[in-house]
């Protein structure tokens, strides 16, 4: 059953008018809630529409932008577009009885995609098709202050609600939005899940962010590189929203990065002043890791250079990496199992028992594998 449409809480549609009042009219404020109810980044974008000779009284056209630069925006979003339309499918599924739908826009904020729209020819149905154009721009220099414009700005994930909407034209929506990271870090749009005069849903900002991370990793997943890991915490169970992505080429480089991997790395890849290898970051060698690849899913326990561990499972991209050693002289799975035991005896100082802690076995299997590796005629 679709949800019955009602009106936000008294006290917080007062609270709303009262802000707007404060920092919008510049009204004095009394003893009412006024601006605290509202969220920092909702004044500061109010602020920037003020600045820019805004009054929430004129009109909003949402204008398309022209033709030709509507062309030129599919073509260059292609990618993105390709990628997010299944998370898109599935979200019109999850919220198809919440007359919320999905909008996906490049990082100018103009429209490049709709999920499905709600029925009916009603006022709240026109005021969809208003906005749920490809082409449309509602970036915040287009509308004003929206989930769209702010998230955008921001760069980070957004809710607002009817009067939080700085024009009067648009306080008929609510909408939550989630600013959407190509593989090296930048923003290339944004995720935005919008209602006309429903329920306010404010718990949909958490959805948007996780869809907007599955876009992104689908981004990445396709890119082309030689090597794919996929990084975790020892101990932490991997999922969707938690598991980091690295993309390498054939020399180490790392090509890209979901947003897991560079908070695990504390790498802002787009900030980079030089190019970034796998070596700057494991304290373990690359042909090690395209050895693992080829021989299926291995998770390895490797050491970062900042002396934490994380959990890797390297799988193989297109083509062979360049330079790397042919595969009868590449270590075999075991040798680098026993070379991670070495490092972590050495780390350990020599301590057997500290090193079998901090790799979660035995003392007996951490001397056994190293009575191997001597065996097999492994260097000490």
């Amino acid at each position: 059953m679709p949800a019955t449409v009602v009106s936000p809480p008294p006290e917080r549609s007062l609270a709303i008018a009262q802000a707007r009042r404060e920092l919008i009219e510049g009204e004095s404020p009394p003893r009412a809630r006024g601006a605290a109810c509202v969220d920092s980044w909702i004044t500061r974008s109010w602020q920037r529409c003020i600045e820019a000779g805004r009054r929430p009284q004129q009109r909003v056209s949402f204008d398309p932008v022209s033709r030709a630069a509507g062309c030129d925006v599919a073509e260059r979003n292609r990618a993105l577009v390709s990628a997010a339309r299944p998370v898109i499918d599935r979200l019109s599924r999850a919220i198809a009885d919440t007359r919320y739908f999905a909008i996906l826009t490049n990082a100018d904020g103009v429209v490049i995609d709709v999920g499905n729209l709600p029925g009916g020819v009603d006022a709240a149905s026109r005021h969809a098709r208003d906005i749920a154009r490809v082409g449309v721009d509602l970036s915040e220099r287009a509308i004003g202050t929206s989930a769209i414009g702010t998230a955008l700005a921001e760069q980070e994930s957004v809710w607002l609600h009817r009067g939080e909407h700085f024009f009067d034209d648009t306080s008929v929506y609510s909408c939550a939005g989630a600013p959407l990271f190509g593989p090296r870090g930048d923003c290339i749009g944004m995720l935005d899940l919008t209602g006309v005069q429903v329920v306010e849903r404010p718990e949909l900002r958490h959805l948007a962010t996780l869809s907007a991370r599955s876009i992104e990793n689908m981004l990445l997943i396709r890119e082309p590189c030689e090597l794919l890991l996929h990084l975790a915490w020892p101990g932490s169970p991997s999922s969707e929203a938690t598991e980091g992505l690295l993309c390498i080429d054939a020399g180490g480089g790392i090509t890209g990065a979901n947003a897991a991997a560079r908070q695990m790395l504390h790498q802002p890849l787009a900030r980079c002043e030089h190019a970034l290898n796998f070596n700057d970051l494991f304290a373990l060698p690359l042909h090690m890791m395209f050895d693992v690849a080829r021989r299926g899913d291995a998770v390895l326990e490797v050491p970062l250079w900042s002396g934490l561990r994380v959990q890797a499972r390297p799988r193989r991209g297109g083509g062979s990496p360049e330079g790397a050693p042919a595969s009868s002289t590449r270590p075999r799975l075991r040798d680098v199992e026993t070379e991670l035991i070495r490092k972590a005896v050495a780390d350990a100082r020599g301590n057997v028992a500290e090193a079998a802690r901090a790799l979660g076995i035995s003392r007996a299997t951490v001397y056994r594998k190293l009575w191997r590796g001597r065996s097999a005629g492994m260097p000490d």
